[in-house]
């Protein structure tokens, strides 16, 4: 499949395009470019003439302190205004080469290939970066989205189970937060971690095209895009609360869960049937196929999730923020107080989570 259409945002219109052979592409326009890349992909630039940085796809890489490395490499590259930073890599590298083009002598233009499912359908367009700060995850970033995205689904066939599994739980999120029918279209093509790249072409385009709903209306996450925090509270908390040992696709997909029970535990009523519950046996199916899940959901500390969740940036010094499902499709916004019987619901989704799936 090929495709490719334009995101219309209020900081100016860029392209995506899902296509074989991206990855090559992106630096087939040369002139005055380096290459910012995954050090897993970095011999696909070899013999280019173009100045290559390598990055380990770790998150501590995207730490603030390790972005003056960046810049400094890019320096030392000979990198100026002029110059055209391309990024090829999954969200770390996409994070990393955000903030820094964003920043780097006022702002470099970009473009992008993403090489992991969960940028494909995801975090490629949007134009968010974020970076760690110390033990605070994402705590500070910008917004200044890729000239253009070159999106192979091809790139998939080198991804492990539990990063294709992440990448199923950011789109079927999308999906589902869009509307009960964009999630029916999302089932309907039958996505699983084995999916095939022409399937999960079509699951890319069909996420992406329910992301550019919201960016179009909502770039700076004011109302609507907040609903696309759907699992991420929670799920930055699993995420940190393993060490991250546990990505942060599957931790969200976990975090979805955790939004679900919490979301039953106020009003079991407005949970049972419908979209809500094909939505949540979805999200189940593909976490069961994610390789050691037990070992490392169960060695999660109640103390460490809670300690992380109440610091999580969405929340406020007297309030929660939180996504959570509704019966009928869709998510909402809620804000709760913080209280010791809000606290208790929290700990209590975590608690049903985890026993959900620690062996």
């Amino acid at each position: 499949m090929s495709a490719s259409f334009e995101i219309r945002a209020a900081s100016g219109t860029y392209t995506a395009c899902i296509a074989a052979g991206s990855l090559e592409q992106v630096v087939a326009e040369g002139g005055d470019t380096v290459v910012l890349c995954d050090a897993y992909f970095a011999s696909r630039f070899e013999g280019r003439s173009v100045p290559v940085i390598s990055l380990p796809a770790f998150e501590t890489t995207k730490s603030l302190d390790h972005i003056p490395q960046v810049i400094t490499a890019l320096r030392e590259a000979g990198a100026s205004r002029r110059t055209r930073l391309v990024a090829a890599g999954g969200g770390i590298v996409q994070d990393v080469a955000g903030f820094v083009a964003s920043v780097y002598m006022r702002g470099l233009r970009w473009d992008y290939a993403p090489t992991t499912l969960l940028a494909m359908v995801d975090s490629c367009i949007g134009g968010k970066s974020s970076i760690n700060v110390g033990p605070y995850k994402n705590l500070v970033g910008t917004f200044h989205p890729p000239r253009t995205i070159l999106i192979d689904p091809g790139l998939c066939e080198t991804l492990t189970a539990d990063q294709r599994v992440a990448g199923l739980c950011e789109a079927a999120k999308i999906c589902f937060a869009r509307s009960p029918e964009t999630f029916e279209a999302y089932l309907a093509l039958e996505p699983a971690a084995t999916a095939s790249p022409a399937v999960l072409s079509d699951i890319i385009a069909l996420s992406l095209g329910a992301k550019k709903w919201f960016l179009e209306i909502d770039e700076f996450d004011q109302a609507e895009r907040l609903l696309l925090n759907y699992g991420h509270t929670f799920g930055h908390a699993i995420e940190s609360a393993s060490d991250f040992r546990l990505s942060h696709g599957v931790a969200v997909g976990l975090g979805m869960m955790a939004a679900g029970c919490m979301a039953g535990a106020r009003g079991p009523a407005r949970f049972a049937g419908g979209p809500s519950e094909r939505f949540e046996s979805h999200i189940h199916g593909l976490l069961l196929e994610t390789p050691g899940l037990g070992p490392l959901v169960a060695a999660l500390s109640q103390d460490r999730l809670m300690a992380a969740f109440r610091g999580d940036k969405k929340h406020t010094a007297d309030t929660f923020a939180l996504i959570l499902p509704l019966s009928e499709g869709g998510v909402e916004r809620v804000v709760l107080a913080r209280t010791p019987e809000t606290e208790a619901l929290i700990e209590s989704a975590f608690a049903q989570m985890k026993a959900r799936y620690a062996p």
